[in-house]
């Protein structure tokens, strides 16, 4: 039952901890967050907290950027205001059931920051709803397990990671019972927590796993996908072990996903069902798939933000190459799975385990509501069989620079987020790319010090 602000408030007023948690996500979609006393928590929980607004200048890294306008050196990193989202109200039970809310970012005029991953998502919803649409998602993880702490893997400069368990064995229940312990405070303490998982396995590849999170509201869905993450690393610390979210952690091995199941409703029912449709789908969930195709190159980067991520999408490694889509074919982008009128839906395949939540609902909900809106047709039939070898619409950017200035020159992408959205976020994102660009690597020095 969901509980009214009086009574989260008193909840919370009642706990014997006089501390609350709050957290936002970065551009990037890091969880960045404080614990403040409880008398601030009730000063603040009808209006707004000061949060320094570095939180959008700088990278995953707590590298300034020098590029962006929002804030920097040239704007003194002033404090901004973060307003509490009390309805994402959670009791932490690895942390002493420590009550913990999720919140926004405002502007001086108490209007959503456009740059803010969770207001960008809220406004995408926003159309969904004046269209007359509830939008459903639900998204999966694949995530490399290691048997390491910080301390040591730093002084290892990050070589070699122990994983969790030897070997290819997808789908193993030996494998999991090893690590049962493990496996099930992932389970049981992420369904204390509000995120519920609806399946856990092995996947293919030394210590993989992968997590599909209930699906749910299409706020609800990115902000579990938010806390599984940074959850899953804290729930780790206890056993040992570091979970990764990098979307290719070796060349020789498979990449990791961040699949999102999608579909939208209308008055308690599936638009996308229609028994009487091509194989099941109704012409909106034709149209919604089209627009996901249409817009895949425009959007491109906020499925695919960081430098390993391409490393990812390439081909024959489960991982989609071209702009294709098929019924139940996982070698394409956008999957199709008509069924009944409950479990009709899409799966958006692109987007890595790297993505920012946030940004990668906004991204298939905005493309989706673009096809449906405009009444798009399918830009090519079907895929039958291997979709790497199917390029007639189109294959994806090879690299991070490449999809950024795509998206950076697509005025469809300023229309379906706005200017200041699409000119911060492709900044942060050329940032990336000089970063990696000045950086000289391993595979350099191997290949260049002795023979060149």
């Amino acid at each position: 039952m969901k509980m009214t602000k009086e009574q989260i408030l008193a909840e919370v007023r009642s706990s014997p901890n006089k501390k609350v948690k709050v957290a936002i996500t970065d551009i990037d979609g890091v969880l960045r967050g404080k614990y403040i006393h409880l008398d601030k928590f009730e000063s603040i929980a009808s209006g707004g907290l000061g949060f320094c607004d570095v939180i959008f200048g700088w990278d995953s890294s707590d590298q300034g950027y020098d590029n962006v306008e929002y804030t920097g050196w040239h704007t003194g990193f002033p404090d901004a205001v973060a307003r509490l989202d009390l309805g994402t109200y959670r009791k932490v039970p690895w942390d002493n059931d420590v009550a913990f809310f999720l919140g926004d970012f405002i502007n001086d005029k108490d209007e959503a920051l456009p740059i803010c991953p969770r207001q960008l998502l809220k406004k995408v919803k926003k159309t969904a709803n004046e269209m007359g649409y509830e939008a459903t998602f639900g998204q999966e993880f694949e995530f490399f397990n290691f048997r390491e702490n910080t301390e040591e893997l730093s002084a290892r400069d990050f070589h070699a990671p122990k994983p969790l368990t030897p070997g290819m064995f997808g789908y193993s229940l030996i494998r999991m019972s090893k690590n049962k312990e493990y496996i099930n405070d992932i389970y049981d303490l992420l369904y204390k927590f509000r995120v519920p998982i609806e399946g856990l396995h092995t996947e293919t590849g030394p210590g993989v796993l992968e997590a599909a999170i209930l699906y749910g509201d299409v706020i609800e869905s990115a902000d579990r996908a938010v806390l599984f993450k940074s959850s899953l690393k804290e729930i780790g610390h206890k056993y040992g072990i570091m979970p990764t979210f990098m979307a290719k952690i070796s060349e020789n091995l498979p990449g990791c996903s961040g699949h999102l199941h999608q579909s939208l409703w209308q008055n308690g029912k599936n638009t996308f069902y229609n028994d009487q449709g091509n194989q099941g789908m109704s012409a909106t969930m034709e149209h919604y798939i089209a627009g996901l195709l249409h817009c895949l190159p425009h959007v491109l980067p906020m499925y695919a933000p960081t430098i390993n991520s391409y490393k990812r999408l390439v081909e024959g490694a489960w991982a989609p190459t071209t702009i294709t889509w098929a019924v139940d074919n996982r070698t394409v982008a956008v999957r199709a799975l008509p069924g009944s009128s409950k479990s009709t839906r899409i799966e958006m395949r692109v987007v890595g385990s790297d993505a920012n939540p946030y940004l990668a609902h906004a991204a298939s909900l905005a493309s989706g509501l673009y096809g449906v809106r405009n009444k798009l047709k399918m830009p090519v039939p079907q895929t039958v069989g291997n979709g790497y070898k199917e390029t007639k619409n189109g294959v994806l950017p090879g690299n991070l620079w490449d999809s950024t200035q795509a998206m950076k020159n697509s005025p469809l992408a300023r229309e379906l987020f706005g200017e200041t959205f699409v000119n911060h976020f492709t900044k942060t994102r050329e940032w990336e790319w000089r970063q990696f660009s000045k950086s000289v690597t391993n595979w350099e020095f191997k290949r260049y010090f002795e023979i060149i």
